[in-house]
């Protein structure tokens, strides 16, 4: 018979007297990282370790630290690098759709960019008040008065020249026209035709002569206009240059260390002169723009786009990305519609989480960046490339007129947060994450419960209470939750670092201490917030409570019955996992089919579970086929269960179920069972055990405690149980029973009373156990069957002769 588990042995307390403080106040402040010395060694290499690839992909279960950690780290680390340079884009003069990327030293690109500005407002007044001033105007009045001049002189002379041959120069519309005088007047084409032949030859003779004089003029004219064009454009170039020069100049002195500075300079000046044309009118008076055409601003161009500014960055910088689209990660290009047009230019590209990262750490969810694939797609070539390359979206299906930024320097730690199963998919799926992603900083769910590990549990609630503003915890309050950390790693030797979940408590626990009116929140206040969450989220299993209570669903938890056992399964109604008892029953008979599991024949059995039976047929056939072949026909049912069945944690209770069948005894109705077993009769250990066992405790309590009722668990399961105090209580008092086995012959003594028998040393079991009955059983149903077989086979061959006969 098995030993029932005591109650110390069914919930390993803290006892607060371990600790030396009275409350967590007294504590120090520590950022110690608990419980995770793989995961931090494994940050601390890739965060340290310089070469490509070396990017790190943190995974483990939500709650467990991972980004709190990661954050620590990266603020260390970051506080010991120097900030990254600023980065700027201006306008590309050479190729103007390529906007040029500038790299300045921290704090220069706000410098620069405001002195540019400053530099356009004075451009935007100094330039047209040149051109508006006294000595431009006389000057430009000079090279009119030359070129006119020139021009009088020229038509002049081709004037005395018309009138020493009878001929006067008219200026029409068209250029000039040589007319044909007499006395001083032009002669009208009627009176010019009716002149004799001879003289109309001469006439034209000399117009003949004339007008290639006249387009000698006009050519030297055009030359003139020429040469005053250039004259005008010589000077404004003066003008221009002596204006622009000067700011320059004072620009290029300041920014005297930056090469590139003075060469993009050096083109401003150069852009200017050759412009000039355009900025001679005030920009308040600049003609409106052509109905459909984008805002014209000549002085746009020399504005500078501070791209990603570091001027107020101490350190390296860490940024978290909560959305990472390819826009957020990579940039992007904007437009201005005005007019209808669309338009855009190097003052419109805005930086992503990539650019403001750049020099420090960025931290990325991976199944947030793995929803956008042209984000993730991206990631990778600018991790292989080292480039940050920005590309407008959306422009493959759109013919629009866009820009084509010059790439920027990637050099940045990705940091990627994100479930094991996601890791090696990635790592099996995708060569390139490989490659790119080589350390795995690997966090656990668990660590071991040890006085050490307590006391650090201590100082993670005083971490809490100092950064969210909580009441101190008192060392009962400490113990209590010590308790929880191992309720959640359902481990006495364990306790749980899926510290989200133990905030949570630590700041319900505040809030009933402050219900409570206290300063100091005590194991009360921890105990409250744990039944007050569990009864928030219980309404489901009540529900299945009600039920089994009002006998809907057939649940006996007295009594005794044959072939049935309550087996337990766990259930999940979102944040709540409960257990409850589910009946489980078999029927034998004569029959050659072997066990038939009914919920796999109705497709309601998940694979593990289908494993299960089948490991109970090798059983059986282990036990008691040795020395006769094993026919047997049974059936097995979860009786009102229709969801499917997952796992193998119910396969004992079903062995149990068909050993009560083919043995003929009743099975205790108020023991329930839970466990795996193998082919050799060894009982395994399952999950869930602490839910499992208080999900039944629940169900005997409201239909009344008899004394007589427990469950039966794998003896390795002992060290899993973390029960609710009221369970630990009623064990105490003799009102609920934990009964640990470690075969399977432990647990059929227990729920029919009888000796379940051993092989002598004939190879036979005892009279009347609980395996001698069952295998005389299995005896009888094959007798039946060969009985079966003959008494056919005699209906056959009687019916063959009278068949014989007939014939």
């Amino acid at each position: 018979m098995s030993l029932e588990l005591p109650p110390d042995r069914l919930r390993r307390a803290c006892d607060p007297k371990g600790f030396s403080f009275e409350t967590t106040a007294e504590l120090p402040l520590t950022p110690e990282i608990i419980g995770q010395p793989r995961a931090t060694r494994a940050i601390e290499f890739g965060l340290d370790i310089s070469g490509p690839g070396y990017n790190i992909f943190v995974l483990g279960p939500g709650g467990t630290g991972r980004t709190t950690t990661i954050q620590r780290f990266l603020a260390q680390r970051a506080s010991q690098r120097p900030a990254p340079d600023d980065w700027v884009y201006v306008h590309n003069f050479r190729q103007p759709r390529q906007p040029r990327a500038i790299r300045l030293p921290k704090g220069l690109g706000s410098r620069f960019r405001d002195d540019m500005a400053a530099l356009v407002r004075e451009l935007r007044q100094a330039v047209p008040r040149a051109f508006e001033g006294e000595t431009y105007q006389e000057d430009r009045s000079r090279i009119e008065r030359r070129f006119q001049a020139e021009q009088e002189t020229l038509l002049e002379g081709l004037q005395q020249k018309a009138q020493e041959r009878e001929f006067a120069i008219l200026r029409t519309a068209s250029g000039l026209a040589l007319v044909p005088t007499k006395d001083g007047q032009p002669i009208p084409p009627e009176v010019f035709s009716q002149l004799p032949t001879e003289e109309q030859k001469r006439l034209q003779a000399v117009h003949q002569e004339l007008a290639e004089l006249a387009e000698e003029v006009l050519r030297r004219l055009r030359e003139r206009e020429r040469e005053a064009r250039e004259a005008f454009r010589r000077l404004d170039q003066e003008v221009a240059t002596y204006v622009v020069g000067h700011a320059v100049d004072e620009l290029k002195a300041r920014y005297a260390d930056q090469e590139e500075i003075g060469e993009y300079l050096e083109e401003v000046r150069a852009d200017i002169i050759a412009r000039v044309e355009e900025f001679k009118q005030p920009q308040d008076e600049q003609p409106p723009p052509e109905p459909g055409a984008p805002p014209v601003d000549v002085f746009r161009r020399y504005l500078v786009n501070l791209f990603v500014d570091n001027q107020e960055q101490q350190g390296a910088p860490v940024l978290v990305e909560p959305n990472p689209t390819y826009a957020n990660l990579f940039g992007r290009i904007e437009h201005e519609v005005r007019l209808g047009a669309t338009s855009t230019d190097f003052t419109m590209i805005r930086p992503g989480a990539l650019h403001r990262a750049n020099g420090g750490y960025l931290v990325l969810r991976a199944r947030d960046v793995l929803a956008d694939p042209a984000a993730w797609y991206a990631l990778k070539r600018a991790l292989t490339d080292g480039l940050i390359r920005l590309e407008e979206q959306g422009a493959a299906f759109v013919s629009v007129v866009t820009l084509d930024p010059e790439p920027i320097p990637l050099d940045a730690k990705v940091i990627l947060l994100g479930s094991p199963t996601l890791y090696y998919y990635l790592y099996a799926a995708d060569e390139d994450f490989r490659k790119l992603f080589k350390v795995k900083a690997d966090f656990s769910t668990d660590m071991e419960r040890t006085p050490e590990n307590e006391q650090l549990y201590a100082l993670f609630i005083r971490a809490r209470c100092e950064e969210e503003g909580l009441r101190p915890f008192d060392r009962t309050g400490v113990a209590q939750v010590v308790e929880f950390g191992s309720w959640l790693a359902e481990d006495q030797a364990r306790l749980s670092t899926r510290f989200g979940e133990v905030a949570d408590i630590l700041r319900e626990a505040d809030y009933w201490a402050g219900e409570a009116g206290r300063n100091v929140v005590t194991a009360a206040d921890v105990e409250r917030a744990i039944e007050e969450r569990t009864y928030r989220a219980s309404r489901v299993e009540e529900e299945v409570r009600r039920v089994i209570t009002e006998g809907t669903l057939l649940i006996a938890t007295e009594g005794a019955v044959v072939g049935q056992v309550n087996g337990l399964a766990l259930h999940t109604a979102g944040d709540h996992v409960f257990g409850r008892p589910t009946r489980i029953t078999a029927r034998t008979y004569v029959g050659r089919s072997g066990v038939v599991d009914i919920q796999r024949e109705v497709k309601l059995s998940g694979p593990t579970h289908g494993k299960g039976v089948l490991t109970l047929a090798g059983y059986l056939g282990g036990q008691y086929a040795t020395q006769q072949s094993l026919t047997l026909s049974a059936s097995l049912s979860f009786e009102q269960t229709y969801d499917e069945v997952h796992g193998d944690s119910a396969s004992l209770a079903e062995l149990y179920a068909l050993l009560s069948s083919l043995s003929d005894l009743p099975v205790r109705q108020g023991i329930a069972v839970t466990g795996s077993v193998d082919q050799q009769g060894q009982v395994q250990p399952v999950g869930g055990v602490t839910h499992k066992i208080e999900g039944f405790f629940r169900v005997c309590k409201e239909r009344g405690l008899t004394g007589d009722q427990g469950v039966i668990i794998p003896a390795a399961n002992c060290r899993n149980l973390m029960l609710h105090k009221e369970v630990v209580q009623a064990v105490a008092e003799g009102k609920f029973h934990i009964y640990p086995i470690s075969r399977v012959d432990e647990g059929i003594e227990l729920l029919t009373g009888v000796p379940a028998g051993e092989r002598d040393e004939r190879g036979e079991f005892p009279e009347g156990t609980v395996h001698a009955r069952a295998l005389a059983r299995l005896k009888e149903l094959a007798r039946g069957l060969e009985q079966g077989g003959e008494k056919r086979k005699k209906e056959e061959e009687a019916g063959e002769q009278e068949t014989g006969k007939l014939l």
